[in-house]
């Protein structure tokens, strides 16, 4: 039998809708505005009017961008960096982590401690750049993708699956009949941990594509830079400029420079976008399960 709500319920339930589509609004508009923003004639969007729909379409934003070779350079850099550094990260996150939540294992607490420790003491950014130029990789994609390979964060949230999921007498039994620790951990945790290598994939792969500042740090040349460097030069350092070429006059050049950074967060941000509805639903049940304990 459906349980009749009371009248407090129903008024607390309907606060709460009009709170969460207020909040998803002010959430969702920003997003909304850059991309209506990208189509949108300049001088419509420096007017300050609420942008609802592209009243009067100026795509020359976009074919400039389609033509301009250093954010496609910087595009495929991100790519390399992304997929190397995400399959480096869950090779060396996911092991140790179900490493750590075996409770046979010798010095685990000492081993958790000193992980746990890095998340709030390190040594810092000049320490790290002399560890990486003394390595022989400054301006190589391991400068990249090794300071980030493992995140003590993701770390915890992947043993803490770990420890709620695989259950000390299933190891037992998988021993009993002869496994040896690398024959449990491929053939019996990793078929269970599909949720969990999903998140695991989109917290690093996030973190990589959106990563500019050990690209700032370690890499020297401009052609090995990912595309959020790109981007930031244009948006940030107002270099939306260089971008334009030819004998558009000083007016229209102002126009595309102010539409192309609009453009260039549409395109840098729309991969992450359309990746993201295909694994959101293993994102919400790995994250509360690794949740259950700390």
């Amino acid at each position: 039998m459906k349980k009749i709500k009371s009248r407090e319920d129903r008024i607390f339930n309907f606060i709460n809708a009009v709170i969460m589509i207020i909040v998803c609004v002010f959430i969702a508009y920003p997003l909304y505005y850059v991309l209506m923003a990208s189509f949108t004639d300049p001088a419509i969007v420096n007017s300050g009017k609420l942008l609802l729909y592209p009243e009067k379409l100026f795509l020359a934003g976009y074919q400039k961008i389609m033509s301009y070779k250093p954010l496609w350079t910087g595009f495929r850099n991100t790519i390399v960096y992304t997929v190397t550094g995400t399959a480096i990260a869950i090779a060396v996150t996911v092991p140790c982590a179900y490493a750590l939540s075996r409770k046979d294992l010798a010095g685990r607490r000492l081993l958790n401690f000193l992980f746990t420790f890095t998340m709030f003491f390190n040594g810092g950014i000049i320490p790290l750049y002399l560890v990486i130029n003394k390595l022989g990789i400054y301006n190589t994609i391991f400068a990249m993708i090794l300071p980030t390979a493992v995140s003590v964060y993701n770390l915890i949230v992947c043993r803490s699956f770990f420890d709620s999921t695989i259950s000390d007498d299933l190891v037992e039994a998988a021993k009993l009949d002869g496994a040896s620790d690398f024959g449990i951990f491929f053939r019996i945790v990793m078929p269970v941990s599909k949720t969990i290598i999903a998140v695991m994939i989109l917290f690093y792969a996030t973190s990589l594509w959106n990563s500019f500042m050990n690209a700032l740090m370690f890499m020297g040349e401009q052609d090995k830079m990912p595309l959020q460097v790109i981007l930031r030069n244009i948006v940030l350092s107002n270099q939306a400029s260089s971008v334009l070429s030819g004998g558009a006059d000083m007016i229209e050049r102002q126009k595309l420079a102010e539409q192309l950074k609009y453009g260039v967060i549409v395109v840098s941000t729309l991969p992450l976008l359309v990746v993201y509805p295909f694994v959101q639903k293993y994102f919400a049940k790995g994250v509360m399960v690794g949740a259950v304990k700390g």
